[in-house]
């Protein structure tokens, strides 16, 4: 569909796999990355800033929906999706109340379901807070460190700075002129071929962990795969 980001990586909990699977197969046919999970398993929160956006059902056993938003809203920066069962309007306000920001009712259609996900994929802009993975890496905004695994990677500030604009707008292209601006700002004391050797040393530092996403693309700049 035109004006989705390919291959967003949604996560659905639901404990019917009936459901699952049609949720699956639905929201694959818009080339999104779909990971099942029929219960809120104990490390599942481990893995939550991995995801752009969560489908949730509010009645499971256990930790049910609404639990689970309350106590993992904080360190989850995506969009929240209730499902929810008929006869449940009562509480929907204070679903969205624990920071949800939407609901589905149960039985949907296909048609439905697929618009109201792509709709918040394409209008969300929220700003991570807590840290977001891609390519094997962690990155950790407060702290302004990059992991892997349990490995920090040893990046000076500036090889930081680089590493978050190019991961965080991984596809898009970068001159040098556009990252030094970026890095240093208009007034800064060096040049664009600083970038080239913070590139270079961000390159050699990331391969050393077997990981390699910043690719050139000759003759404008680069970009993160």
């Amino acid at each position: 569909m035109k004006g989705i980001n390919p291959m967003a990586r949604i996560l659905v909990i639901d404990d019917d796999k009936a459901i699952l699977n049609l949720i699956k197969n639905a929201l694959q046919k818009d080339s999104h990355d779909v990971t099942c999970a029929e219960k809120i398993t104990e490390h599942l929160p481990e893995t939550l800033s991995q995801y752009e956006l969560i489908l949730l059902d509010v009645m499971m056993p256990g930790v049910d929906g609404f639990t689970f938003c309350e106590k993992y809203r904080e360190i989850v920066d995506c969009p929240i999706i209730f499902l929810t069962a008929k006869g449940m309007e009562n509480d929907l306000e204070y679903g969205l109340s624990l920071g949800a920001d939407d609901y589905i009712k149960k039985p949907f259609s296909i048609v439905e379901l697929r618009a109201r996900v792509n709709a918040h994929l394409r209008r969300e802009h929220r700003e991570k807070h807590q840290g977001f993975r891609i390519s094997g890496l962690l990155f950790l905004l407060a702290e302004k460190e990059v992991k892997a695994g349990d490995a920090k990677i040893n990046l000076t500030k500036s090889e930081y700075e680089i590493c978050l604009l190019l991961a965080k707008n991984h596809g898009q292209v970068f001159s040098k002129e556009q990252i030094y601006e970026y890095v240093f700002g208009y007034e800064g004391e060096s040049d664009t071929s600083a970038i080239t050797e913070h590139i270079k040393n961000i390159r050699k530092k990331l391969s050393d962990v077997g990981i390699t996403p910043i690719e050139t693309v000759w003759g404008i700049g680069y970009k993160w795969t």
